[in-house]
């Protein structure tokens, strides 16, 4: 009988998510609850993602493909960044209400894989470890887009 499991190939999604920064912390019984939880979304080149002024319910991963952030109206110029492969984004970081000030749109056709802020916030409360360890990774995630900015104007600066 353990031999049938042990024979069990891992779903195709399961080895995409492992390879995400975001869930690589995670052993193959924790990402199997979280991939649970995750709402996979298909986007068209082109197609608004979300808007400028949309509140933020969800935290997103590219799972496949590249997004653009834009000043609402101006795509070309009002270009902020490109979110690629295996990056989060979005706001599901607290229960006050945070509005996008810029619009999200598929550069490409996409994939992302969302967790709502309920099932966030549930994650907290019944697996706590899964959820740090989450927390933890999109921490470093920011910090290391933090710093590669902040290194970006140093030398635009120069």
């Amino acid at each position: 009988m353990l031999a049938l499991f042990q024979g069990r190939k891992e779903a195709p999604r399961l080895g995409t998510l492992r390879q995400l920064a975001l869930f690589s912390t995670l052993s193959r019984l924790e990402l199997r609850v979280v991939d649970g939880l995750l709402h996979e979304r298909r986007f068209l080149k082109g197609e608004i993602i979300f808007d400028e002024g949309e509140e933020g319910q969800a935290l997103h991963v590219v799972i496949a493909g590249r997004v653009l952030i834009c000043k609402q109206g101006d795509p070309v110029d009002g270009r902020v960044t490109e979110i690629d492969a295996g990056v989060a984004f979005g706001s599901s970081r607290s229960s006050r209400t945070r509005r996008a000030r810029c619009r999200r749109r598929a550069e490409e056709d996409c994939v992302l894989a969302s967790l709502s802020r309920g099932d966030l916030e549930s994650l907290l409360v019944t697996h706590a470890v899964i959820a740090s360890k989450i927390l933890l990774q999109l921490a470093r995630q920011l910090g290391r887009q933090l710093r590669d900015r902040s290194m970006a104007a140093e030398r635009r600066a120069l």
